[in-house]
């Protein structure tokens, strides 16, 4: 699948990292992509759909296979840095209730 740079651009993997904190425990299904090439010929190619849960300083990973990882902050921007992330929606799992009743 591929879809042209005048499309809904990708956020960035630290963006989404923010994101996920703020809703710290709730999962969220992303589209992982990749650009290719500059200017009018830049590419977003789509990768896989990945899980993510953020708990403190904590990120849960799911990838496209359903292999589950457990990764400190810096170690999922090392794995996903060069990574954008579309379509986040919630999945409805819930890690963490905290939130629920605080």
């Amino acid at each position: 699948m591929s879809a042209s740079a005048s499309a809904i651009q990708p956020i960035t993997a630290s963006a989404l990292l923010d994101f996920l904190a703020l809703r710290g425990g709730q999962e969220f299904r992303v589209t992982a992509c990749v650009s290719h090439g500059r200017g009018r010929r830049q590419e977003v190619r789509e990768v896989g759909a990945y899980r993510f849960t953020v708990r403190g300083d904590a990120v849960q990973a799911c990838g496209p296979s359903g292999q589950t990882r457990q990764l400190s902050r810096a170690g999922y921007l090392e794995i996903f840095g060069g990574y954008g992330f579309r379509g986040a929606e919630a999945t409805g799992n819930m890690t963490d209730l905290g939130p629920l009743f605080s």
